[in-house]
């Protein structure tokens, strides 16, 4: 069954709020703490060498720069938060756009954790969930808090966009 277009556009703009939330978050953490952030740039220059065939590095800090790979990366990020959003009300059920619950969506959001673990860290040189890093527990925290950060802006992002999806 397809989902009714409120809901589509309702789980979009939630995705895109929770990924606003991480990069308030971000902000919170650089400016209060001193804790830097993942630069998107890095991100959208492994997506920039990925047609050349290079889908892992040593470092992609030390990977050739690409041009555009700011823009691309911050696309990106903002693409993923969007397309987990779609993934997560399809598999909670499209309903819960109608009557949000924080448990489902703070679980998604930590489960999402295992995609930076798995996927980009290692593919960034950076070892399985940053194993390579000068401080593995505190990457892994860090990826942790933010995708906690994304479980719990997907609920309240949620609620707010409720009158949206409600019927009548």
């Amino acid at each position: 069954m397809i989902p009714p277009a409120p809901s589509i556009l309702a789980a979009i703009l939630a995705g895109l709020g929770a990924t606003l939330l991480i990069d308030l978050w971000a902000l919170v953490l650089k400016r209060g703490f001193n804790i830097p952030s993942l630069s998107y740039c890095l991100l959208g220059r492994w997506i920039l060498h990925m047609p050349g065939g290079a889908f892992t590095h040593p470092s992609i800090a030390a990977a050739p720069p690409r041009r555009h790979e700011c823009a691309m990366g911050w696309m990106a990020h903002y693409s993923i938060g969007v397309v987990f959003a779609l993934l997560f009300v399809s598999l909670a059920s499209w309903s819960w756009l109608e009557r949000p619950t924080l448990l489902p969506a703070l679980a998604f959001g930590v489960v999402t954790t295992l995609v930076p673990y798995l996927v980009m860290q290692p593919a960034f040189g950076l070892g399985i969930a940053a194993s390579k890093t000068p401080n593995p527990t505190q990457a892994r925290l860090k990826s942790l808090m933010t995708h906690t950060v994304y479980g719990v802006g997907l609920y309240l992002w949620a609620l707010l966009l409720r009158p949206l999806v409600l019927p009548g």
